[in-house]
C-alpha cells in the first residue's frame, strides 16, 4: 500500500531567542503515521515557502494542528485586543485559503484546537478570545503544572447530536476528551454543523454542511495517545481512509449529516 501524503501545518518557533523554526509536535506525526497509515509532511506555515496551488496538489489531506498563537481577530471583522493574545499572520495567510479551497475540491482536512478554529473562521464564523472569562463557562485552558500526562488528562464529556456525524462515527453519543484551550467558537460559519459541545456549552466537534469530503474538526486534542483512545483512533482512521480515497481517485462520498 502506497501511503497518502498528508500535510501537517506547522507553526513558527524561536530558539534560544534568535534561530527561527517551523514545528508540529511529534503526536501529531505519529497519529497521522500509525493511526491514519499517512506519509505525514510537515507544511511551513508561510505563504511565499508553501503556494496554494503546489500543497494542494502535493498532499492527499491535510491536519490543522493547535499551536499557541491564535488567529487574528481582523480575519473575523474583529478588533485586536489583549485577550486575543499572540498572533501568526503567515499562518492566516496560509491556512485559511487553504480550508476554503479543501472544501470546495472535497479534499480531506481534519482540525484540531487552533485548526478547529481556523476552520469555523475560514468558514465565515466568529471567536471568543478567552472561554473562561464567559458567565457559565468552564476554564479549557490546559493545567499550567503536571506532567505531560495530566495536562492531556481527559477532562470533560462531549455530547455529540443524536445519529449525527460524530455520533455515527463514535458509535456513542457521549465520549471523554482532554481540553487544553483558551479560544472557542462564538458563531459559527453559515455552513458550519456543530456537532458535539462540552457540558458549558462549548462547541466541541463541526464539520461543512454539504462539503463532499472529509471536514471533521474538533476543538479537543486527539493526536495525544490517538493509538490507543476509543475517541481518538476511529477519528483519525477515518480521516485516514478519506486521504487514501484521494490519493486512488476516488472522491469521498458526502458527509452524512444529523437527522
Amino acid at each position: 500500500m502506497v501511503r497518502p501524503v498528508i500535510g501537517i501545518i506547522s507553526n513558527q518557533h524561536m530558539i534560544n531567542d534568535e534561530y527561527e523554526v517551523q514545528a508540529a509536535g511529534v503526536i501529531n506525526v505519529s497519529a497521522v503515521a500509525e493511526v491514519a497509515e499517512g506519509l505525514p509532511l510537515m507544511v511551513p506555515a508561510d505563504p511565499e515557502k508553501v503556494p496554494l496551488a503546489d500543497l494542494l496538489e502535493a498532499c492527499s489531506g491535510f491536519v490543522f494542528t493547535g499551536g499557541r498563537a491564535n488567529v487574528h481577530p481582523e480575519e473575523y471583522g474583529e478588533e485586536e485586543t489583549p485577550a486575543h493574545g499572540a498572533f501568526d499572520r503567515n499562518r492566516d495567510r496560509v491556512v485559511l485559503p487553504l480550508i476554503r479551497a479543501l472544501v470546495e475540491r472535497g479534499q480531506p482536512l481534519l482540525g484540531i484546537c487552533r485548526g478547529f478554529q481556523e476552520v469555523n473562521v475560514a468558514m465565515g464564523g466568529t471567536l471568543y478570545p478567552e472561554i473562561r472569562d464567559l458567565p457559565g463557562r468552564d476554564n479549557h485552558r490546559m493545567p499550567p503544572d503536571g506532567t505531560l500526562e495530566e495536562k492531556f488528562a481527559l477532562r470533560h464529556n462531549v455530547e455529540f447530536s443524536q445519529d449525527g456525524v460524530f455520533h455515527q462515527l463514535m458509535g456513542s453519543q457521549s465520549v471523554l476528551t482532554n481540553t487544553l484551550h483558551g479560544q472557542g467558537i462564538k458563531s459559527p460559519g453559515p455552513r458550519v454543523v456543530v456537532d458535539g459541545h462540552a457540558p458549558d456549552g462549548t462547541a466541541e466537534a463541526i464539520y461543512i454542511d454539504g462539503a463532499p469530503g472529509f471536514t471533521l474538526s474538533v476543538q479537543w486534542h486527539p493526536e495525544w495517545n490517538a493509538k490507543a483512545d476509543p475517541v481518538s483512533r476511529p477519528l483519525f482512521e477515518a480521516f485516514g481512509s478519506a486521504c487514501r480515497d484521494w490519493a486512488d481517485g476516488r472522491r469521498a462520498r458526502p458527509m452524512l449529516r444529523s437527522a
